[in-house]
């Protein structure tokens, strides 16, 4: 029951997707002493939760928690991270690094046969085809991703794949399929309250019903979308919906309620981390302004180029943040991989010293035992046994060392094997010679005591 409690609380304490960074060390912790698999998830989801405002940091994260489940093979965390990167990188324009990380968390979340996992990373990749504009895969890879989460509960990814199959049938212009799967994400988004996305529902119902030429009933969805946004005390989901406003005012013909919204849309990002998001309304303002007011269309003008010059620049240290992030994350995958070797050559070399024992330990009894008497070509096989085991061992033992002192050069490599194997093969024919001298010095003690007992019985019988 407790499990119970704990795990609802877990979920309904991720309804701010916007949250600061999380302590990954204290987090990683608990994951690694946790053993229920749904409240792992969360676990590991709460790390993830900076997407939306800081790519880049959610990457890390991301990154950290992917090693962490390749370190402990976890596979949540493994799906998590590498789903995350693919989501993140799709916030990047790069779709091509999305998919190739999204297609990396498919193969991992369907070999753990878990449908919490396989939903999300389904939903992934349509995104990804939906950027492509390969809209049947998109549909057919949402599809299967819904029908994977009916299996489970339903959490802020529940909703994300429902407003996401909206968004498809919006692009393919189904728009009363769009409108079904996108009230769907409202009426999850009630009942959980889970609220995150719900100014990006009302927005795309607001699109929704501008196709479906309901002017009256879109723009109060555009009006609920601004009040989401003022909610979370968000300038970027302010600015979106008081854009998406000025552009029905233009359509309509009503300029001067644009220019209203415009404005609005570009106060509510100024001296903010979303400045640049003034380039949108900027260049509506621009339009607006080109014909009637020279002084106001040059003021626009030079905002809108301004911001886009700054996004470049953003751009700019973002990509250079990128390729640091990269190269730290090629290190880290690079030394779990090491670890693992390391981890599987200690292993092997536990094995081949215990071969080794069992080996030894049959040939000394063949030898010393006094019971029976043992062929010699016994010795032999077991030696050549013993011989193989014990070069198996050198090399693991030194492989390490042989690596930096040839730096991986292959024909020393072998040279070095060589010269391993031109010690043993000597030793290995002493060693032999001594063992079989002594088994046979053995064989005949054994056959001399076996002659005396039958000389000793024979002689008892004829007295």
């Amino acid at each position: 029951m407790k499990k119970i409690l704990y795990l609802v609380c877990l979920c309904l304490s991720l309804n701010n997707i916007y949250a600061q960074k999380p302590d990954l060390s204290k987090l990683l912790q608990k994951i690694s002493l946790e053993k229920n698999d749904s409240i792992r998830f969360y676990l590991a989801f709460s790390g993830l939760t900076v997407s939306e405002t800081n790519p880049v940091l959610d990457m890390e994260n991301a990154e950290i928690i992917l090693v962490h489940g390749q370190k402990t093979n976890d596979r949540i965390c493994q799906v998590l991270g590498l789903a995350c990167l693919g989501y993140d990188y799709r916030a990047f324009g790069n779709t091509a690094r999305s998919l190739r990380y999204n297609l990396k968390a498919k193969v991992a979340a369907e070999n753990s046969k878990d449908d919490r996992l396989v939903f999300p990373v389904y939903n992934g990749l349509a995104t990804n085809y939906l950027d492509l504009g390969d809209y049947s895969k998109a549909r057919a890879y949402n599809l299967a991703s819904l029908e994977k989460a009916a299996h489970v509960e339903v959490n802020m990814l529940t909703i994300i794949t429902n407003l996401t199959m909206g968004e498809i049938y919006l692009a393919i212009n189904k728009t009363d399929s769009a409108l079904i799967y996108t009230q769907k994400a409202y009426e999850q988004s009630m009942s959980t309250g889970i609220r995150d996305y719900l100014g990006g529902i009302y927005g795309q119902l607001g699109s929704i019903q501008v196709k479906l030429n309901n002017p009256t009933l879109a723009l109060s969805y555009l009006n609920l979308s601004l009040a989401e946004g003022y909610k979370i005390k968000s300038p970027k989901y302010i600015n979106i919906p008081y854009t998406a406003i000025a552009e029905y005012y233009l359509n309509a013909g009503q300029k001067d309620s644009a220019i209203v919204y415009a404005k609005k849309a570009i106060a509510a990002v100024q001296n903010s981390a979303f400045e640049t998001m003034v380039i949108n309304p900027a260049k509506l303002l621009t339009d607006i302004y080109r014909n009637v007011n020279i002084d106001s269309a040059f003021k626009y003008s030079e905002m809108h180029k301004t911001a886009k010059d700054s996004l470049f620049s953003i751009k700019a240290i973002q990509q250079t943040q990128l390729m640091t992030f990269e190269e730290t994350a090629r290190q880290q995958e690079l030394s779990v991989v090491k670890a693992k070797e390391e981890e599987q050559r200690k292993q092997n070399i536990q094995y081949a010293l215990m071969a080794l024992g069992i080996i030894t330990f049959i040939i000394l009894f063949l030898i010393l035992s006094r019971s029976f008497i043992a062929n010699t070509k016994l010795i032999e096989f077991f030696g050549v046994i013993a011989l193989l085991i014990v070069f198996e061992f050198l090399n693991l033992l030194l492989h390490p060392l042989l690596e930096n002192i040839t730096h991986h050069t292959p024909v020393f490599m072998l040279l070095a094997l060589v010269c391993i194997a031109s010690l043993l093969v000597p030793m290995h024919h002493k060693i032999e010679k001594w063992a079989t001298h002594k088994l046979v010095e053995k064989n005949k003690e054994v056959r001399l005591a076996a002659a005396k007992k039958t000389i000793a019985e024979l002689v008892n019988a004829n007295d």
